[in-house]
């Protein structure tokens, strides 16, 4: 049996929005192919992980006071990160874990909380707390080059982000890394980093199975076809979500 391992950091401290959501749906979607999902955390105070062992590490989003307080402990593993992006890790990174691991968030008095530069963007939040990029979003996403898809999701964010050089999608609706952007999220071939709660994986299957398929073909050293699921539900929702965002952009 194939099996694919998931670390979860901070898992109680960076959970906004039911970010826990993304790892629910990507071990439901592997069981259902017979693939076995391991789950592990860490948190602070746990032993140090080996973050190139992992398949996949996964972050959630939390406000300024989380982010201060956990980044001082992911500082730490700094070098380990880089070199797990290196090996090919996969790294879904949610809102505040999307910030973090920029070059740094500056928040609205002006602290400014390192990041662990693994990727070239920088967040800055702007002085107004109760101006926010907040609602539903629609991007389009262009997953291995592919024919593009729409990818939905939730934002929240009084961080702007800038200097993402990769990003994950074009915004067809809502604002993305700052007020009115074009651009949201960072994105390259095993990394998705990005704003969207939801969770992200619920509304976007095709997005949690382009993450699965990576994993294993990595993993294994093979083409991986992945069984169909029944996503008749899903999809039904998302066309009609699509619908009545994008119409009422027009």
């Amino acid at each position: 049996m194939k099996e694919v391992k998931i670390l979860y950091l901070y898992p109680d401290m960076l959970e906004l929005y039911g970010d826990y959501g993304n790892i629910q749906v990507l071990k439901y979607r592997m069981e259902k192919r017979g693939i076995a999902c391991v789950v592990d955390s860490y948190s602070i105070g746990d032993a140090k992980p080996d973050f190139s062992s992992y398949d996949i590490v996964f972050a959630g989003g939390g406000a300024d006071n989380e982010q201060s307080i956990l980044a001082e402990d992911l500082l730490q593993y700094k070098e380990e990160m880089k070199v797990a992006v290196q090996k090919g890790v996969f790294f879904l990174l949610i809102c505040g874990a999307y910030q973090l691991f920029g070059k740094y968030y500056k928040g609205v008095e002006g602290n400014v909380i390192p990041g662990l530069e693994v990727f070239p963007y920088y967040t800055e939040a702007i002085g107004d707390r109760k101006k926010r990029c907040i609602g539903n979003i629609v991007l389009e996403v262009a997953l291995k080059k592919e024919q593009p898809t729409k990818v939905i999701g939730f934002e929240n964010h009084g961080g702007q982000t800038f200097g993402s050089v990769s990003p994950f999608g074009k915004v067809l609706f809502g604002n993305g890394n700052s007020f009115g952007d074009k651009q949201e999220g960072f994105f390259m071939g095993n990394v998705i980093a990005t704003y969207l709660h939801g969770p992200l994986l619920s509304k976007n299957p095709e997005v949690a199975d382009y993450i699965i398929e990576y994993c294993l073909e990595r993993k294994y050293g093979e083409t991986i076809a992945l069984q169909a699921l029944d996503d008749r539900f899903e999809q039904k929702c998302r066309e009609q979500m699509l619908q009545r965002l994008l119409k009422s952009k027009k």
